[in-house]
């Protein structure tokens, strides 16, 4: 029988963390950042950029609750998803970036490009916390 993925203290706060950001992160697309977040939605989605707000923050609000609540197994498939989720909406903050788009406090290139650099960490942060990087390691 398998064991379930072990976390570590660290691990459980930083999950905790990340999740509870996630839940603040999609409220706020549905009501006190919604604009702000409408600046991250690229040009080629052919929807209505607020409909994308407002979708992307109910799928938010799910993954953050998800990645507080799950065990185990589920948990570890939970810190994949949201990997993936953090990959999805990176064309976003791209889009930001190269069409120099203020919100979030990020008003200059400079503030922008940083950006970028910060959805790796969610990825990693993501995989780590949930065991989901010691699991699919293990799994080679």
């Amino acid at each position: 029988m398998r064991q379930k993925p072990h976390t570590t203290t660290l691990q459980n706060v930083a999950r905790g963390l990340l999740g509870t950001f996630m839940v603040v992160a999609g409220a706020g697309h549905l009501t006190f950042v919604r604009q702000d977040f409408q600046a991250q939605v690229p040009d080629f989605v052919p929807l209505d950029k607020d409909t994308v707000v407002l979708q992307s923050g109910v799928v938010e609000i799910v993954l953050g609750l998800a990645l507080l609540l799950l065990k185990g197994k589920n948990r570890v498939r939970m810190g994949i998803g949201l990997a993936a989720f953090y990959a999805a909406v990176f064309p976003g903050n791209i889009h930001q970036y190269t069409h120099h788009l203020s919100a979030f406090g990020l008003d200059t290139d400079a503030k922008r490009l940083g950006r970028l650099f910060f959805q790796p960490v969610l990825i990693g942060t993501a995989l780590w916390s949930t065991g989901a990087w010691h699991a699919l390691k293990k799994r080679k």
